[in-house]
């Protein structure tokens, strides 16, 4: 099997695609190109998922057969080690798992010693050790220790800087069977909260099965039922954080930024009073920014690239609309837990309920269609003048409320067409359209 990691510094596929020996020489090459001196130390974490011991137990061989220490975090929150590997001055993070996807998966995610997700540069130079595929056994084999007291530690991380007590609160929290379950229990009954923990048992097969992001309906059920101030999802690794409001309705990572720039806004918090969105952020949120005085920064999706945007420019707040949310005074990783905290904190202190402070944002609906193209129009359809002339139009018909995005998929012929605007009927009939003459101008040809 060809390994490599991505840009983004991470490596996933489904768990049978992962050999113990891949995992074992993913161990020697990070120890190799991270640890910055001779010996050094790897700190390493997974979730839940009934492969990641395994993994972590040949990741570790790697590590120690390339002389350096290996530092045991057991299961623990992927924003957690990011904090530790910073705090305690280790040479680098690896977190064992995948934050989205369910037990049949895994992968590996790497952190630099700033608990960065490492760079590009970096990750060429492991690929480049991984293509060698041979452990050659240091003269010095490194030592592992076990860190007994991770998950306390980063929850009083989270503590020392939650400035609001949660008493009277009523919180559900769909913990995915993740990587936060010992975490959110601990944090939340510390904070006064009443807490329901949902899917917090798990057994190695049920990560983000039927639970978690993907399955937000059950939550807004309960909260509905139980009559909850409101509902909070992970994903399996707690890095992301999306909410339902008293109502069951699901807050967006977009409705919680809009609802954290606000509040940050209001108690002179907020950096340059500027926010980072992705460039395909909701128009709605551009419609609040300017209501409010606030800037959007746009960048490209991903929270790489949001983390390297708020970094250059100073700015404390920045996410996107998968509930990768980070706080730049925080920590340089999207935390869920700190997000959670942060939301249920900012609705104790305005007194309002979660729904009434979504409500500053309107989302506009949004329509995609997929388009296949033959090979040739590859490229080549961004040339066509009768296409370009034909959105235009259909731009001038949106009048300023609303937005046009036409791209390729960059892995196979496709034209992805999305519209946004205040109407579903006219923003549905328009993205039809253009559909329609994306088809029939991209035939083969």
């Amino acid at each position: 099997m060809s390994i490599s990691l991505s840009s983004e510094g991470s490596f996933c596929a489904p768990a049978k695609d992962i050999s113990c020996e891949a995992a074992l020489v993913f161990g020697y090459a990070a120890a190799v190109v991270l640890c910055r001196k001779s010996g050094g130390n790897i700190f390493v974490g997974r979730d839940t998922r009934r492969s990641s011991d395994a993994f972590e137990a040949a990741l570790t061989a790697g590590i120690l057969s390339a002389g350096a220490d290996v530092t045991s975090l057991g299961i623990i929150p992927e924003p957690a080690g990011a904090y530790l590997v910073k705090k305690l001055g280790a040479d680098g993070f690896i977190m064992i798992g995948d934050p989205d996807r369910e037990a049949a998966h895994s992968g590996f995610f790497f952190c630099d010693s700033g608990g960065l997700r490492i760079s590009s540069d970096i990750a060429e130079k492991i690929t480049a050790e991984l293509t060698v595929k041979t452990v050659r056994c240091s003269e010095r084999f490194g030592r592992k220790t076990v860190y007994e007291n991770a998950v306390s530690e980063y929850a009083d991380f989270i503590l020392r800087n939650s400035d609001t007590e949660l008493s009277g609160m009523t919180i559900a929290a769909d913990c995915a069977n993740g990587a936060v379950a010992l975490a959110a229990e601990e944090l939340f009954s510390s904070l006064g909260a009443k807490v329901y923990l949902l899917s917090c048992e798990p057994d190695g097969d049920n990560i983000n099965s039927s639970c978690g992001l993907s399955h937000m309906e059950a939550l807004a059920d309960f909260v509905r039922e139980k009559k909850c101030d409101m509902g909070i999802s992970f994903d399996g690794f707690g890095s992301k954080c999306l909410a339902v409001d008293e109502n069951g309705i699901t807050a967006d990572g977009e409705k919680l930024l809009a609802v954290f720039a606000k509040d940050m806004t209001e108690r002179r918090l907020l950096a340059n009073n500027s926010v980072v969105v992705s460039a395909s952020a909701n128009l709605g949120f551009s419609v609040f920014a300017e209501k409010n005085n606030i800037k959007p920064v746009s960048t490209k999706a991903g929270g790489s690239y949001i983390l390297e945007k708020m970094l250059a420019g100073g700015f404390s707040l920045g996410g996107e609309q998968s509930g990768r949310l980070i706080f730049g005074d925080m920590n340089c990783e999207s935390d869920g837990l700190l997000t959670a905290v942060r939301l249920i904190s900012a609705v104790k202190r305005s007194g309002k309920t979660l729904g009434e402070l979504c409500s500053v944002m309107e989302r506009f609906p949004q329509v995609a269609i997929n388009v296949k193209i033959s090979e040739g129009w590859r490229e080549a359809w961004k040339n066509i003048p009768e296409l370009e002339e034909f959105i235009e139009k259909k731009e001038k018909e949106l009048g300023g409320m609303g937005r046009i995005v036409v791209r390729e998929s960059p892995a196979e012929p496709v034209i992805k067409v999305t519209v946004e605007g205040r109407r579903f009927d006219a923003v549905n009939t328009m993205a039809v359209e253009i559909a329609e003459k994306v088809r029939s101008l991209c035939a083969a040809i």
